[in-house]
């Protein structure tokens, strides 16, 4: 039996059923989110109904603050969130991958690894996206993007740390030193095979934290300007008519929830029992 089979080891084999079943609910949502604009029947900056406009025939959804589609815009909001989000947690997984593991072949860079993800924990998220936004020439989207891949790396960094610490001292790899192999070799193509399960589950969490992240600061008006269709935008534009026409808050508000819950759950079925309690240790 090869080091890899021993060291990550799976449970029983599921049924397709049971994995499919989270997993469809992720696809479609995420499918109709990026054809969004497409789909859209109305344009998403010209007025179509009355302010606030409650949900009819003419707009499924009613209208928002300035008689603009609810629906058209929802459909518009999503495909700017999941390509920002998509590439912060493939940022945050390949760099706390690629620390973790050679951070743990190398007690001094180790050491180092670890102080700095330390340190950066304690910065307060919402502090630390301000200044990056603010710093940034312009702000934007870029600058949220990167206030993420740069606070989102640390927790990942700790948990591929910790899931590729065992394997450091397990006899493969002192067989590996042996034989005169490099600390690239012993990084890539020892350690980091049987860490497949844990990066996948590293994955999903950070894409659903950066659905988070870019969503409150779209809330806080960091990110995304109007007239942008966004949908933590939407949140923040439609706020004072809530009770005029709820759709134009909910519907971005439950998009934004649904798309986190279902990606996680997609993630969770796809990773090993394994990997799901290394990363929430």
């Amino acid at each position: 039996m090869t080091a890899a089979a021993v060291l990550d080891q799976r449970p029983a084999r599921r049924s397709w059923p049971r994995i499919l079943l989270p997993v469809v609910p992720a696809v479609l949502l995420v499918l109709t989110a990026v054809l969004g604009p497409a789909l859209a029947a109305r344009p998403v900056d010209k007025p179509v109904t009355a302010p606030y406009a409650e949900a009819g025939a003419d707009a499924v959804l009613g209208g928002d603050q300035l008689g603009r589609d609810v629906l058209s815009r929802l459909l518009n909001g999503g495909s700017a969130l999941i390509g920002s989000a998509l590439i912060v947690s493939l940022a945050v997984t390949a760099l706390a991958t690629l620390l973790g593991c050679y951070a743990v072949l190398s007690p001094r860079l180790g050491r180092l690894v670890e102080r700095t993800a330390d340190t950066a924990i304690l910065l307060p998220p919402v502090l630390g996206i301000m200044l990056l936004a603010l710093a940034w020439p312009g702000g934007g989207r870029p600058a949220i993007t990167l206030a993420a891949i740069v606070l989102g790396t640390p927790y990942a960094l700790r948990i591929v740390a910790g899931a590729a610490a065992p394997l450091a001292t397990a006899g493969f790899i002192e067989a590996a030193v042996a034989s005169g192999e490099g600390t690239t070799h012993l990084a890539l193509r020892e350690i980091l095979p049987n860490l497949r399960a844990v990066v996948l589950a590293v994955f999903g969490l950070r894409f659903v934290d950066a659905v988070y992240v870019i969503s409150m600061a779209g809330f806080l008006q960091l990110g995304p300007q109007p007239p942008e269709a966004d949908w933590a935008l939407m949140i923040r534009e439609n706020g004072p008519g809530i009770l005029l026409n709820p759709w134009a808050v909910v519907a971005p508000g439950l998009a934004i929830g649904l798309l986190a819950i279902s990606v996680n759950l997609a993630a969770n079925a796809l990773a090993p029992a394994t990997a799901r309690r290394s990363a929430l240790r």
